[in-house]
């Protein structure tokens, strides 16, 4: 009895919790995996398919807006206004920035170009500016802090001299390396004395970062000296560093950097000038300018992004949900399909993303609140302006990779379907032909290296080889420089890279993939007619005219002459057309009507041919 007095206990309860959550997964998250049902028809299919697609555009379409919104063309003409002060002005002797050849060259530009584009404090009638108007370059751009030079050296005999030489060569100074980089005080250095310019300081102590140049990857130490906010202290120093050789043969780089902000269009350059002195003797400048959007959300349309990037982070939310999900229904055969691997690459992608645009957020508050703290100090945003050109570049490639995912949903007809089915078929024949390829290209490239690798500058490196005979395949080469450095391996090396790369591997490729399509394009004649999205896009049209009573009107119009006096009888497309017209059918739908279901092309509509344009109308007709 007492059993009969314990209240009942509803067992059913967690199973129907569980199928709620399931049916509420299915809603939200339906895709191919999440359904978990195989067996449903083509229709079904194309229907989720379409729903996944619109969803997805939508998603899209704020990832192109956010990318867009960040990018402007003030950017490029913000890069070519401080390009154009900086790297192409002259100095009375006529050297600028990018024509630097020697350390005599250096100080000429630094006396004369650099403090000219640093230090505006006249307007251009000579009339001294007013006292906070100075500092700012073409009077429009803020200089933040001063400018700092910063010098990478290499020890005294960091490198053997040769014992034949020994005796009248005593010194030697190796290239560039982490590993023979000079930290030890040099030149004027005084005991005790705190002078930045003439004492290492580490890549931490300066907060710097290594600088890919021309020759070599650089730490981020080094010797420094920052200048002045005004210029004749400026010019002081940059000549007390001259005279006191603070450029000596151990010094391999000298980095001018500083940034300018300009209010006006909310943009930050980062400026990075750097002249190498290799071990050969001589200079070789080279130079960076990040032009980048530092601080957000200032204006309308700013704010119009910020509500755009609330709603992307949504959008990952409910991805990385579905992948999981996925994961879990059908487990490691998930990673077995491109598009779903490409799905985690971009949810990862966009993960980083919003990590660093929260950081950024972040540190260039704390960046301006120091600033202005020390107005005289070096505004350091060498790192700051690196990432965010590193974030640039991410946003770019998530957005080009996004574009690329609009494939997986593209079935629109056959065309699409031809073209993804073929490069997905000949793709195994294409990955060892690519095997191939590089096989002989690695060859040709070693080999134009080690030919002209010391007096063509296409073939100075390796990379620079490499990319050379890209080049030539698509016919952009300089044929008389390799002439005029080897006047018989030159035209040989030409002449066989061309034969065998553009004219027999080159076609190989073209080849294969038409060989494929062919195949392709051959069998899916063979195929019954499938259901795919073009039509459910044309169904939902045809049911828009059913609504006002116009398609219906026109199916009916065919059946009607197919069912007619002409019923059983051949009919030639003159009879076709003139049965038609006669109710009101535009000429241009009999046509197209007419040739798809024409089968042998003899313009006649035999018995056969008509059932099938019957059997097709009743289809349509159940359908609307």
């Amino acid at each position: 009895m007492a059993d009969l007095d314990e209240p009942e206990v509803d067992k059913g309860a967690p199973e129907r919790s569980r199928g709620g959550c399931a049916k509420i997964i299915g809603i939200i998250w339906n895709t191919k995996h999440t359904s978990g049902d195989l067996g449903e028809d083509q229709e079904q299919i194309v229907k989720r398919t379409f729903r996944e697609l619109i969803i997805y555009l939508i998603f899209l379409i704020v990832v192109c807006i956010i990318a867009f919104g960040m990018a402007s063309t003030n950017m490029f003409y913000y890069t070519k206004v401080m390009m154009d002060l900086f790297i192409e002005a002259e100095s009375d002797d006529g050297v600028s920035f990018r024509s630097i050849t020697s350390v005599n060259d250096f100080w000429k530009f630094t006396k004369g170009p650099l403090l000219d584009g640093l230090y505006w404090d006249k307007w251009y009638n000579n009339k001294a500016l007013p006292q906070n108007t100075e500092g700012y370059i073409y009077y429009e751009n803020k200089l933040l802090g001063v400018p700092r030079l910063r010098q990478l050296r290499v020890s005294t005999n960091s490198c053997k001299v040769n014992e034949e030489f020994s005796s009248f060569i005593t010194d030697c100074y190796s290239m560039y390396s982490r590993d023979q980089e000079s930290t030890e005080p040099f030149g004027d250095y005084v005991k005790g004395s705190n002078d930045s310019a003439w004492m290492h300081k580490s890549e931490e102590e300066l907060g710097g970062f290594k600088y890919w140049g021309k020759i070599h990857l650089y730490s981020g130490g080094g010797y420094t000296r920052d200048l002045a906010l005004k210029r004749t202290e400026s010019a002081q120093m940059i000549d007390e560093l001259e005279d006191k050789l603070w450029i000596q043969r151990g010094s391999r780089a000298v980095f001018i950097s500083f940034t300018v902000y300009n209010a006006n269009i909310n943009l930050f350059c980062v400026i990075m000038l750097l002249v190498e002195f290799p071990a050969t003797g001589g200079a070789q400048p080279s130079w960076s300018f990040n032009t980048v959007k530092l601080i957000r959300y200032v204006d309308d349309f700013d704010s119009f992004i910020m509500g755009c990037e609330v709603v992307f982070c949504v959008f990952i939310l409910y991805y990385i949900f579905e992948e999981i999900i996925e994961v879990f229904a059908i487990g490691l055969k998930y990673f077995m399909d491109f598009w779903n691997v490409l799905d985690v690459v971009l949810i990862a992608m966009a993960l980083v993303c919003i990590a660093f645009n929260v950081h950024r957020t972040l540190t260039i508050g704390q960046k301006l609140e120091d600033l202005l703290q020390d107005p005289i100090a070096y505004a350091n945003f060498e790192s700051l302006g690196f990432w965010e050109m590193r974030f640039n570049n991410m946003v770019a490639i998530t957005v080009f990779f996004a574009w690329v995912k609009v494939f997986k949903y593209i079935s629109f007809n056959k065309t699409m379907t031809q073209l993804s089915t073929t490069l997905s078929r000949c793709a195994k024949d294409l990955l060892g032909f690519f095997i191939m390829f590089f096989i002989v290209f690695l060859a040709f490239t070693q080999l134009g290296y080690l030919l002209f690798g010391t007096q063509v500058n296409d073939f100075s490196t390796f990379m620079n080889s490499f990319f050379t005979l890209f080049r030539i395949v698509l016919g952009d080469f300089d044929f008389h420089q390799l002439e005029q450095a080897n006047r018989i391996l030159g035209p040989i090396f030409f002449m066989l890279f061309v034969f065998f790369v553009f004219f027999v591997l080159i076609n190989m490729f073209l080849a294969i993939i038409n060989d494929t399509y062919s195949e392709v394009k051959s069998d899916m004649a063979k195929q019954t007619d499938v259901f795919i999205m073009s039509d459910y896009i044309k169904q939902g049209y045809a049911k828009f005219w059913d609504k006002i009573g116009f398609r219906r009107e026109k199916l009916e119009g065919y059946e009607q002459i197919l069912t007619g006096d002409l019923a059983g009888k051949k009919m030639n497309v003159t009879e076709w057309k003139e049965e038609l017209v006669k109710n009101g059918f535009d000429e241009g739908d009999i046509e197209e009507v007419f040739t798809k279901f024409d089968v042998d092309g003899d313009r006649i509509l035999d018995v056969a041919e008509q059932k099938q344009l019957l059997d097709e109308l009743q289809r349509l007709q159940v359908r609307v």
